[in-house]
């Protein structure tokens, strides 16, 4: 199967993930967003935040691979592995009741960042994430520390 039809990346692209991983640091990439990184997927920190949901985390291949359709099954594994160690970490350290985990793929799929990579999200009884999903916000970097600190600490 020819899965490069599934393909959304415009051309020049330039990954925010990727450029995160070169160390190109902006006002989405900061240093201490880095939770935790693997030999083949990292976490970070999100930088964009739900209303009621501070700290979301996103697990991503190292290696640029657009979506679903094309990641490798080594990948794959790793990725959902480093997804419930995320999970597990979140649980432990925000208080929160629940996690949810979301992945998006092309524009029909609400992808907008041409680089795969799964959102896991603390929740709260209440919180009602999927009808204020649309509120998201991007955090500072200074905001966004602690709660990659309050991560990395339990995945260590």
């Amino acid at each position: 199967m020819d899965t490069s039809l599934w393909r959304h990346e415009p051309a020049g692209y330039r990954c925010p993930f990727c450029a995160f991983l070169r160390g190109e640091w902006d006002d989405r990439n900061a240093a201490t967003d880095l939770i935790v990184r693997r030999e083949l997927v990292f976490a970070r920190i999100a930088p964009k935040w739900w209303p009621e949901n501070d700290g979301g985390a996103l697990v991503i291949p190292n290696e640029h691979v657009e979506n679903l359709y094309e990641l490798p099954v080594e990948v794959g594994h790793a990725l959902m592995d480093l997804t419930r160690d995320v999970a597990i970490a979140m649980r432990e350290t925000y208080g929160c009741q629940g996690v949810s985990t979301r992945q998006h793929n092309e524009p029909a799929g609400d992808q907008d960042v041409w680089h795969l990579h799964v959102h896991v999200l603390p929740r709260y009884d209440g919180d009602d994430l999927y009808v204020r999903h649309r509120g998201a916000r991007y955090v500072d970097a200074g905001a966004r520390a602690d709660f990659a600190d309050r991560l990395r600490a339990s995945l260590d």
